[in-house]
């Protein structure tokens, strides 16, 4: 070729440079820019010509500057340097540090000349997207479908994971809970070796705690600490997994779960996909509170109903048992010292004693035991039931009780608390037969609208075990009376219940999360108290003797009212009797020596007991009243009663009991 020839074609060359639509610079093998077309200062921002002489790195954000000089190199030392093509995308740099994205295609220009083509794609990169989050709306509406028309149905959840994998186009997703996060719930994509491996490096790291500590937003891996789920870190390492975004499942504020997407990638999520796995993960969050709302509600409506069945239940079997322990102690009394009989009344007693304590199991199930609440300092009740657990729960248990000082009074009955706590840690060892790690703490927690109990300041205390653990089936029971997957003779089924019913009697509330194989979770809640409990003062109240007192004795079941007719007169009391309110108001107005009122709770009459010591004190103002029940605190007036000095007497009663319930009344009134 001619040197006129050669000539013509750097012409052709540079005006074609110069004319081309794009940004054009040419750069030498030490990456200074030699050449740059008026469309390259333009698109940068520089007066003509004085992008001659710089880096091509000045042109990129400083950040990244020491990694593309790395790759500009090892690009131009290869033997065979071909064309890079467009579409490899990266951030440029305008003169006055505006950021902007573009499109880069480099390509050599002889043996030591590069020239790279620039093309500003901000606009295209807006344009796709627009088309990617119209695309992730679509598939959040398939969502949305897919969770409501789900409801219980857990079939239909686990496709949640896989559409939300097909969304992002990333190669797995997991939906993870438990008590540490390490329970994967559903998942897509995951390979058989990774799921254990995976749900175990979660627990390991404690997944709900560290989301807990962190904002509520979606991470991924690379903006987690170097330090942060060493295990999860490890295992995805090990499997082949590069990155993974995070997203927490709130319940209510505090992180129940968490959505994880896998890639194998690294750096694989942008900010329009972060935003999509959050409002995926906000969605199938509400989806989970609504079903476990119906579920407890209706968990609850069924124990409600247990609960007045058994109620009933046990308040007409009290009634037959104070007729057959009424008669066993006149028996007692009248028959003792023969030897024949008083075997086989001690047998019955025993019988009768064992019964009286199944039907108090149950009135705690049914929220009718009568309790003595007052402010209770957690930390003491902690420190009574350290030394008491260790020795009963054996040396394979190992117990940890965490309460802080500063957790508050809480406000409960302090032996049905401390039963409550001794009962879950005898389950739980029951849960661990070859030994294990038991959690009892005590925390503080304020509990605001919305929730299964009113708001306002509670303590959390929590029974923790890492035992066996109850499938669903067992966990959907666990708390109705008489359930019991123990060998027969070794559990009543009523340990739990018991718990259930102190607690909501209590004003309070009892959570329990239990998973196959991974242990189980018991939180009990209680109100908290406004001031530390207070000593009481003065002491006993005197004792009057019966004197012959006239008792009216009201009470509809002929059998009890046999027997509290003859328990008082062999306390040297006189009686008459009544079988319902309206006749047991005759009798008040025509016989002015009645000088006490021993009435049922219960009256056939459709009155309570409660009533009618009001409407007796209306014809006597200062008549002393003694009330008896099976049913315990559970009337209508009762509250008005207690407070003007009416005790409550528990059936069935012993002899002894009554004359000294019958005392205190009196007494009360001579007061």
């Amino acid at each position: 070729m001619t040197p006129s020839g050669t000539a013509g074609n750097e012409e052709l060359f540079r005006t074609l440079f110069e004319t081309a639509p794009d940004a054009m610079v040419a750069i030498n093998r030490a990456g200074d820019i030699v050449l740059a077309n008026p469309q390259a200062h333009r698109l940068f921002g520089y007066p003509d010509a004085t992008l001659l002489g710089l880096r091509v790195e000045n042109l990129l954000p400083e950040a990244v500057r020491e990694a593309h000089i790395a790759h500009r190199s090892s690009y131009m030392v290869q033997p065979r340097v071909r064309p890079m093509g467009a579409g490899y995308e990266l951030t440029g740099v305008r003169r006055n540090g505006e950021a902007f994205p573009v499109e880069i295609a480099l390509s050599p220009i002889g043996s030591d000349l590069f020239a790279a083509s620039i093309r500003d794609i901000s606009e295209t990169k807006r344009a796709r997207q627009a088309l990617q989050r119209a695309r992730f709306d679509t598939y959040l509406a398939r969502l949305g479908k897919l969770v409501l028309e789900s409801g219980g149905d857990e079939s239909a959840r686990s496709a949640v994971p896989a559409l939300l994998a097909e969304a992002l186009a990333t190669d797995a997703v997991a939906v993870a809970s438990g008590n540490h996060g390490g329970a994967l719930r559903a998942a897509s994509g995951l390979p058989a070796d990774l799921t254990d491996a995976l749900a175990r490096a979660l627990a390991s790291d404690n997944l709900l705690g560290w989301l807990a500590a962190r904002e509520r937003d979606a991470w991924t891996l690379a903006q987690a600490g170097a330090d942060d789920l060493p295990g999860l870190r490890a295992t995805l390492a090990a499997h082949g997994f590069g990155d993974v975004a995070i997203v927490p499942l709130l319940d209510r504020h505090e992180p129940a779960g968490a959505v994880l997407a896998l890639s194998r990638e690294a750096a694989a999520y942008d900010s329009d996909q972060l935003h999509f796995l959050q409002l995926a993960a906000n969605m199938l969050a509400a989806s989970i509170q609504r079903s476990r709302s119906e579920e407890q509600l209706s968990h609850a409506q069924r124990l409600d109903a247990l609960g007045q069945l058994t109620g009933g239940i046990a308040h007409d079997f009290n009634n037959l048992l104070t007729i057959v322990s009424g008669n066993l102690q006149i028996l007692d009394a009248e028959y003792g010292d023969q030897g024949d009989a008083r075997e086989l009344i001690d047998s019955a007693s025993r019988a009768v004693d064992r019964c009286i304590n199944l039907t108090r199991k149950l009135l705690g199930f049914a929220r009718r035991r009568s309790l003595s609440p007052r402010p209770i300092r957690p930390q003491q009740t902690f420190d009574e039931l350290a030394d008491m657990l260790m020795r009963t729960l054996g040396a394979r248990i190992r117990v940890t009780l965490d309460c802080p000082a500063s957790v508050p009074a809480v406000h409960a009955d302090a032996g049905e608390l401390e039963a409550a706590l001794v009962n879950l840690a005898l389950n739980a060892r029951d849960a661990m037969p070859e030994g294990g790690h038991l959690r009892i703490t005590a925390r503080e927690r304020p509990i605001g609208p919305g929730a299964a109990v009113a708001p306002g300041n509670y303590v959390s205390f929590v029974v923790e075990d890492d035992g066996c653990g109850m499938p669903r089936g067992v966990l959907a029971r666990a708390l109705e009376p008489f359930f019991t997957t123990k060998e027969a003779g070794k559990g009543s089924g009523l340990g739990l219940s018991m718990v259930y019913g102190f607690a909501r009697q209590s004003g309070g509330l009892v959570n329990i999360d239990s998973r196959p194989g991974q242990g189980t979770r018991v939180e009990v809640l209680l109100p908290a108290a406004a001031a530390p409990e207070e000593a009481a003062e003065g002491g006993a109240t005197p004792m009057p003797r019966a004197g012959g007192a006239l008792v009216l004795v009201v009470e509809d079941e002929p059998g009890v009212r046999a027997v509290a007719v003859r328990f008082l007169r062999s306390l040297g009391y006189q009686a008459v009797e009544a079988e319902d309110a309206r006749q047991a108001l005759e009798l008040l107005q025509a016989e002015p020596r009645i000088g006490l009122l021993f009435s049922d709770v219960v009256l056939g009459s459709g009155q309570t007991g409660f009533e009618l010591v009001g409407e007796a004190r209306r014809i006597r103002p200062a008549l002393p009243a003694l009330l008896t029940s099976g049913y315990e605190r559970s009337a209508i007036g009762m509250d008005a009663a207690l407070d003007s000095g009416v005790e409550l007497l528990r059936k069935p009663y012993r002899i002894e009991q009554l004359g000294e319930a019958l005392g205190r009344a009196l007494g009360h009134a001579t007061g």
